[in-house]
């Protein structure tokens, strides 16, 4: 048997004045049961009835109700609603916009009885602009000319312009346009030309080879860890160099870049290189590093003969 629901009847003036007072003295009992009762008669309503399809060809319409309107599925949705939303924009600016003219606890403008509250999520919004991927900044330092001795006295720099021309921000941003987006250096000095910043594709290069050295022991324990994998895939294709150097014993003149996946407690090592030795030698000096105690990698390879060239054995590539 269902029980008959209370009626309560809510005061929302009565209301503000039991939350103000809870700033300076803690709740009496009769306001507790207030606050009470209150939350657990919106908690009910909130509780939408179930209606199925059953339950709505038993129960009667009221007269004079109208039907329900399906909602239109060509009706555009409102603006500013994308796919992603604000939380997925990790990598964005983030401006904190505080009330113009209220604060917390202030007289509520609107009806002058109550008070405002600052409520946990504020609203949000995503605004999105374009930029180049390398920016400049041109700086003109004034310099000042004594008459009668001759010296110049040039301003002194902005606080954190460093030394170098190209800083370490835009070396990344290069190597991952050229490395992560596939983008050839040639096509990237293009576009930075035509967005007003010069930067020649040999430029481009020796910024890239210059920080990759700091990088370096990270490429190189990335190797080691490798070779520890317990699944193994590799596999090359042709490449094209302009320029590369070469053993004076390699007859061979052939270009290749070997790609090796490393599969192992849960995660997975993509490996390149690039020159004249095969899918199957590159393996081969990545399972160097492998630790003697492991068994032999599961390996995954394909059918040609130059990736077949290793063969793997515990702690001895060579087999």
């Amino acid at each position: 048997m269902k029980t008959a629901r209370r009626r309560i009847d809510v005061n929302l003036v009565e209301l503000d004045q039991v939350l103000d007072s809870a700033l300076e003295a803690p709740l009496s009992e009769a306001d507790h049961d207030k606050l009470k009762d209150t939350l657990h008669a919106l908690a009910a309503l909130l509780v939408r009835p179930r209606n199925t399809e059953k339950t709505s060809a038993v129960v009667e319409k009221p007269e004079g109700s109208e039907p329900r309107q399906e909602p239109d599925d060509n009706t555009p949705a409102p603006p500013g609603h994308g796919r992603n939303g604000a939380e997925a924009f990790g990598g964005a600016r983030k401006l904190d916009t505080k009330h113009q003219k209220l604060t917390h606890g202030d007289h509520c403008p609107e009806c002058g009885k109550g008070n405002v509250y600052g409520q946990k999520e504020p609203k949000v919004l995503v605004r999105i602009v374009g930029q180049a991927p390398l920016a400049a900044t041109v700086y003109s330092l004034e310099r000042l000319r004594c008459g009668t001795c001759g010296q110049v006295f040039t301003a002194e720099e902005p606080e954190g312009v460093g030394p170098d021309k190209y800083d370490e921000t835009a070396a990344a941003m290069i190597a991952q346009l050229k490395y992560g987006a596939g983008t050839p250096f040639n096509r990237l000095e293009q576009l930075e030309s035509q967005l007003g910043i010069p930067l020649p594709a040999a430029t481009q290069w020796e910024i890239v080879e210059e920080e990759a050295q700091v990088i370096k022991p990270a490429r190189d324990e990335l190797i080691r860890q490798a070779a520890q994998g317990a699944v193994v895939h590799n596999d090359d294709t042709g490449m094209r160099v302009l320029m590369l150097q070469r053993d004076a014993a390699d007859e061979r003149t052939g270009v290749f870049t070997s790609g090796i996946v490393s599969v192992g407690e849960g995660r997975k090592i993509v490996l390149y290189f690039t020159g004249s030795r095969h899918a199957g030698e590159n393996l081969a000096d990545v399972l160097k590093q492998r630790s003697a105690e492991l068994p032999s990698p599961i390996q995954m390879r394909c059918a040609v003969a130059q990736c077949s060239e290793v063969t793997l054995g515990s702690g001895d590539p060579a087999g």
